[in-house]
C-alpha cells in the first residue's frame, strides 16, 4: 500500500494552550529564521488592521507539524500571541500562509 503525503493536522486555536515546544529552532537557516519573523510582523500588521487570518504551520516537541488558521495579535523576538489570548513560540513556527 502507497502512503500519502498529508498536509499537516489543522488544529483550533484553543488546543495551543495544551501543546508542548521543543527548546530548538525548527529552521536552522538563518535566512529563514529572518523572512519568518517579517511574515510573522506582516501577519501581526494584517491582524489588527484588517483582522486577516494566516495559517500557521509549526512543529510541537515530539516532532509533529501543525496547522491553525488565527489571528495574530501581537508578537516579540520570542513569541507570537494570538487572537484568543494564546501564545507559541516564533522558534516552532515552519511556515506562515496569507489569504
Amino acid at each position: 500500500m502507497q502512503s500519502m503525503i498529508s498536509s499537516p493536522e489543522l488544529i483550533e486555536k484553543e488546543q495551543i494552550p495544551d501543546l508542548k515546544f521543543g527548546q530548538e529552532d525548527v529552521l536552522k537557516d538563518p535566512q529563514a529564521r529572518k523572512k519568518r519573523l517579517q511574515d510573522v510582523s506582516r501577519a501581526t500588521s494584517l491582524g489588527n488592521g484588517y483582522h486577516g487570518k494566516v495559517e500557521i504551520t509549526f512543529q510541537t516537541s515530539n516532532g509533529e507539524q501543525k496547522r491553525v488558521v488565527t489571528t495574530i495579535w501581537d508578537f516579540d523576538q520570542e513569541y507570537i500571541i494570538l487572537k484568543s489570548g494564546a501564545s507559541m513560540p516564533v522558534k516552532a513556527v515552519t511556515q506562515l500562509e496569507f489569504f
